[in-house]
Parts: C-alpha cells; structure tokens; sequence
C-alpha cells in the first residue's frame, strides 16, 4: 500500500511539473534560437481571461483544480506590465492521501516581451504558508538587491504558459526551453503535430495538438500531450499525461472574460488584510457594463406541484453602492420566506446578503441569517479573493479558488455570461462551506408564459462537478434581451418539481 502511495504522489507530481512549468518554484529558461526569437502574440493577454481546468487522475474524476487570470494591465514596480495570477490545488481524497497541493502565484510581464519582472509563489501546507518573491533582472539595476536575480530570458512557470501560448505554434515547428529548479535541471522540448477537434465540458474545440517532453537531469522522462484552441488565444484545453498510477487530465472547464479596473498610479499590486468597520452610506457611483442596476428588485413566487397557491415569496435586491468594510461595493440581498400554504407544514425565514466587488462581482462578505424550522443560523463569512481564503466568525479557514462566488452572487453574473446556444461557462461557487464548480449551459430558446405576458428567453442548465451532476434537474430561464432577467427557475425535490416565477416583470429601460 505504501509503494503504491509513493507511485500515486510521485505521478502527481511529474504530471503537475508538465502542467505548469513550474509549480514548485520552477524558473524557465528559454533558449536565445528559439523562443525570445519568435514573434510575440499580444492575443493571450486579454485582461480579464480566465480559465479554470478540473484535473482529473486515474479513477478520481475530480482530484484537483487549477485556475489562471489576467489580472490587470498597469504600473507595477514602476514599470508597465501585465498582472497574471494562478491558483493551483488538489483536492478530496488526492489531497489528503497522495499530493496536497494549495498554490497562489502572481507574476509581473512585460507588455511587450511577456519577459516577467516579479513574481510571487504563496504555497500553504500543515506547517502554514509561506510567500516566495523572485525577482526577475530583465534590466540592469531594476530590481532590489534582496531579491534573488535569474538569468536574462528567463520565465516563472505563470509567464512561460502565457509566453508559450503567444508564440505562432506552426505546425511542425519545434521549441526548446531549459526548466532549472532548485536541486534539478529539466530540458523541455514542444513539438507541434497537427491538428484535431476535442470534445471537452466546456465545448467542443479544433487544436494544435503539441507534444511535449521534460527530461530531467536524473533522467526521468515525461512526455504530456497539450491540445492548444487553433485562435490567437491558443488556449490550452486539454493536458494529458500517462504514467504508471494512471492517466492524469487537465481539461479546461470554463473560459470567460471578467470586467477587471486599470489600478490606479501608484497602487501597490501586493495585496493586504482588509480592516471590518462598520458600513457606511454614501453612494459612490452606478454599475457600468451589466444588466442591472442600483435599485433592482425582483419578486418571485414559489410553487409546488399539488399546492394551487405559492408555498414562498422570495425578494432579490441590488442596493447601494457605497463603502463596506473599508471597500467600495455593492450590496445584494434577498429574502425568501414561507406563505400560508406552507406554514402549517413547514415555517422559513431566511435573509441573504452580499457585499461584491463593483467591477467583478466577487464577494468579500457574505451574511446569513436563516430560520428554517428549529433550525436557527447566523454567519458571517469574510472572502479574500486574492489569496482564495475564507474566515468564518469562529477564525475557521476554508480554502476556495481565487474567484469562488456565493450562492447570492451568482444570481447575479450569471446574467453577464454569455448565452449563445450550445455555450458552457464554468464557475466556482461556495456551498455549504465548500467549493464547488458549477456549469451553466445554454440549451435552447423557448418561449415563456408568466400570467398574460409571453416573454422569449433562453433555457439553461445548471449542473455540478459532484458524482451526480444534475442531480436535482435544476433549469432556469433567462430573457433574451439586454435585461437578462431569470424569470423561471426549476429544481427537482421530495416534494416534486418546485417551481419560481417573477412575479413582476420590471418595464424600466436598465
């Protein structure tokens, strides 16, 4: 048993070191003749892109994640640059019994070399975490002397992915990299193939196929097969590895673009520990580029199949703009509650709040107050995004993907995803302390009748990473205009199918 764990981490391992380039403080060293001499793609650096892959390994179906940004473009370090972050982890059973994995990595490239200028690595484990900076002396005298220097050309494991996805990935064309680690040299070899359509959750794609092999200095030999979207963006959309533990996979689960700000001049990109005072009041601005608004409310009734009147009304809420806990933010809330048709079976009054970002609509804080039967809940959960961390009121630390939403969030940017038929967008969400990815697909267009009102909308999906994925058939229905209003949503119970109707459909141009 215990030879067969060391194989089992010793292939998570090498699969990892192939999937990155570099997660374990890996640095790449690209050869003069080759990659700092091919022509540099500006494509992949879209800000606002991220991609999250689910990894899965041998008979684990969901042993970890991985997710890459484009953070922000600005002046970081008194340089122009690109702000990449990565969040790399393993997860269930592969995380406790094999390879723990809980990675944050941050990298600083230059706008038109991708050559980075600083980079950190934050690795947690049972000993508590630890920040790496490295400092990249792509110029003389730009960087502090603390900083431990590399060579010139070089690439943490975060820019070598997006450097390697901006080159042209000709067919047939080869690329050679160094990859130096602390105690181990690897030499990295790309090989361009060919071309062939992947199927995969987030769609179906037509890729470069490239094959790549990682020698290492003590002679293990690895050779993953990286399948890259036939765009300028290259994505990689599916990474496979065979080893003797098993196949490992690394499949792209969602693609998106986030709405993420220029920082201000002058703002430092570490981030740091927010202080909570008490909220304040004054409005500081409208939502831009969403399709809702200050003020929004949304009335819905809820049925059920052998109950004439609504069992439950619910109340969704976008209030204030203003400053929470030091931040400007929004407040989402909502209300849902039992109705007399219900009460003599069952009593509930629940409360949500969320306080999101204004141009992501990720939460930094999420408030619940529940009382459903005897059951009496009162939380409050503090999320820090940059670091994929959150505090419970006991000091209890949950570790998330960096962009995980909550249950009140994702109503909300789910009504910025993009709808078009067929499409599936992939998102982290926190449920019941624990995150999980969540699929929304847009299966067909479908007409809607609410009262004597016939809306066009869009039918979708929701479906899990969980071993039964649709498990309660839940389906939604969104309108097919710039409004974006969910005005059905169905899910499967006990009880039988329950159902949400919006109860009134705003007619104010948002």
């Amino acid at each position: 048993m215990m030879t067969q764990r060391l194989k089992l981490t010793s292939t998570w391992h090498s699969f990892v070191i192939a999937l990155v380039l570099g997660t374990f403080g890996l640095s790449v060293s690209a050869q003069t003749s080759d990659v700092t001499s091919q022509p540099f793609s500006a494509a992949p650096y879209k800000v606002g892109e991220r991609l999250t892959f689910n990894i899965s390994f041998s008979s684990f179906t969901s042993a970890g994640h991985v997710e890459i940004l484009v953070g922000a473009r600005g002046p970081f370090f008194d340089r122009e640059g690109f702000q990449l972050k990565g969040h790399v982890e393993t997860t269930g059973l592969v995380s406790a019994a094999l390879f723990a994995i809980n990675n944050d990595y941050v990298s600083y490239v230059d706008p038109e070399t991708g050559l980075p200028f600083h980079a950190q690595q934050t690795a947690r484990g049972s000993g508590g975490t630890s920040e790496t900076p490295a400092g990249m002396n792509q110029v003389a005298g730009g960087l502090p002397s603390k900083e431990t220097p590399l060579a010139p050309g070089s690439y943490d494991f975060l820019s070598a992915i997006y450097r390697i996805r901006a080159l042209p990935l000709s067919i047939g064309s080869n690329y050679n990299l160094m990859v130096s680690g602390e105690d181990t040299s690897y030499q990295v070899e790309i090989k361009v193939k060919g071309e062939e359509i992947i199927q995969t959750n987030a769609g179906s794609f037509e890729t470069i196929v490239t094959q790549i092999r990682i020698r290492s200095s003590s002679g293990t030999d690895y050779k993953p097969t990286v399948y890259f979207s036939r765009d300028q963006r290259h994505i990689p959309v599916l990474i496979m590895a065979k080893r003797s533990g098993g196949e490992l996979r690394a499949e792209l689960a969602g693609s998106e673009l986030i709405p993420i700000p220029k920082p201000p001049p002058g703002q430092s990109p570490t981030p740091t520990p927010r202080p909570t005072p008490s909220p304040g009041a004054k409005s500081e601005g409208a939502l831009e580029g969403v399709p809702f608004k200050v003020g929004e409310q949304l009335n819905y009734q809820v049925y059920l199949p052998t109950i004439t009147a609504p069992v439950a009304e619910a109340t969704f809420q976008v209030r204030a703009r203003s400053k929470y806990f030091n931040r400007d933010g929004v407040l989402f809330t909502v209300t849902a509650k039992t109705t007399n048709a219900l009460q003599k079976l069952f009593v509930a009054n629940d409360t949500i709040s969320s306080y999101v970002n204004p141009q992501t609509l990720l939460p930094f804080q999420t408030e619940l107050k529940l009382s459903e039967g005897r059951t009496q809940i009162n939380t409050k959960l503090t999320i820090n995004q940059d670091y994929g961390r959150v505090t419970t009121e006991k000091n209890e630390r949950i570790e998330i993907p960096v962009g995980t939403h909550d249950y009140l969030s994702f109503f909300y940017v789910a009504r910025t995803f993009d709808l078009t038929i067929g499409k599936r967008s992939a998102i982290s969400i926190l449920v019941n302390n624990k995150p999980k990815t969540l699929f929304v697909t847009a299966l067909k267009k479908e007409a809607v009748q609410l009262g004597s009102q016939t809306i066009p909308a869009i039918q979708v999906s929701l479906t899990t990473d969980d071993p039964e994925p649709d498990k309660y058939k839940l389906l939604g229905w969104i309108t097919d205009d710039r409004r974006r209003l969910p005005i059905r949503l169905t899910a499967a119970t006990k009880l039988g199918l329950i159902r949400a109707d919006l109860a009134i459909i705003p007619v104010t141009p948002q």
